[in-house]
């Protein structure tokens, strides 16, 4: 492969214009085109990025020779079939979060790709945060020793979608990590919640990841906040981490806290929880910009010809968690089993066991 590669994004509303300003810092990589149907929104890129192309037909860029991969930030039901056609094209695709509407697309895709040799990837961008990174790290080094639960909190007021509901907007971020700090897929899966504004909709909802030796995580995903939240509690048997993504410096805090059982008793009155409060450390963090760590990874692995981090296997297994909430959701919130999923796909699929971003 070319030591240049040549890259067209689609989609320059919320998210396309910072994987505009990313791709065309790296200097591997050369932005070719800007893709979006509305007039304003090309001319307004345009004036940042004079050197860059705008182009309001999908298909014309797809069928550019002279373009080597395709960057997908539209919304979430277009995904398949511009990534399909992407894919098609023989281009290497980056899609946005959530990778697809369903597991079946999912599927067709990463066959495709698999078939024509092809990088598809997707924009799991806390994965390649240094925060993120550090917290694997520690969990890894096996400091808060066994994993027992997760509690994730992402809200705000807004932005209220259309297509989606809050589960599939906000929680593919937190289900990424949890799974990659899990190593597997859970068994099970509900969900609850409510739609206040578009019927339909939910704009509010809880989900309960069940996972193996009684492990658990639980999400908490809103549109209807008065402030934006994007906090995580990691418990274990030794340690607990609270990782807060918007504290300006320190984003992760390790305490030294325990809950421990006494080994043995003869008498009720002889029976008493330990509980054990220790210091609060802040690990160091190198600050970066996750986004542009992931922009690099995609061009590096179309480079290496590597599968990546947050690979379609990995896109495909945080669909099917979304899958199932939405059926729990339907179902008034009863459990929806993976188990057979999971037997099915592995683990592997849903860790990217054997995958290591290299910083």
């Amino acid at each position: 492969m070319k030591k240049t590669i040549h890259v067209g994004v689609v989609g320059l509303g919320y998210w396309g214009p910072n994987l505009v300003r990313n791709f065309r810092s790296l200097p591997d990589c050369s932005l070719k085109v800007m893709c979006d149907l509305k007039d304003e929104r090309l001319a307004h890129l345009k004036t940042l990025y004079p050197e860059v192309e705008g182009e309001k037909s999908f298909e014309k860029l797809i069928a550019r020779p002279d373009i080597d991969a395709v960057v997908i930030a539209t919304a979430v039901r277009f995904h398949f079939p511009m990534a399909k056609a992407a894919l098609l094209a023989g281009k290497h695709t980056l899609i946005e979060k959530p990778m697809a509407a369903s597991t079946a697309e999912c599927e067709e895709l990463i066959d495709i790709a698999r078939q024509k040799g092809l990088i598809l990837m997707v924009g799991h961008t806390f994965l390649y945060s240094a925060p993120v990174r550090k917290i694997k790290e520690i969990i890894d080094n096996g400091d808060v020793g066994e994993l027992r639960y997760i509690s994730a909190r992402r809200l705000n007021l807004g932005l209220f979608q259309k297509d989606i509901n809050v589960a599939w907007d906000l929680a593919p971020h937190d289900i990424s990590i949890i799974l990659h700090i899990m190593r597997e897929l859970p068994q099970s899966v509900n969900c609850r919640g409510a739609a206040h504004i578009t019927k339909g909709i939910e704009d509010v909802t809880s989900m309960s990841l069940q996972f193996s030796k009684e492990r658990s995580a639980i999400i908490h995903s809103s549109w209807h906040d008065p402030r934006k939240v994007r906090e995580m509690t990691i418990v274990g048997s030794k340690r607990m981490i609270v990782y807060d993504d918007i504290a300006p410096q320190e984003k992760i805090k390790v305490f030294d806290a325990r809950v421990e059982r006494p080994p043995h008793y003869d008498t009720f009155a002889e029976f008493h929880y330990a509980y054990h409060y220790g210091d609060i450390y802040c690990p160091y963090i190198r600050q970066d910009e996750p986004l542009k760590t992931e922009c690099q990874h995609f061009l590096d692995c179309i480079k290496a010809g590597t599968e990546s981090l947050t690979s379609g296997k990995a896109g495909l297994e945080v669909v099917r968690i979304l899958e199932a909430s939405s059926q729990s959701l339907r179902n008034k919130g009863a459990p929806v089993e993976l188990v057979s999923d999971r037997a099915a796909h592995g683990a592997k699929a849903a860790t990217g066991a054997g995958r290591e971003l290299v910083a």
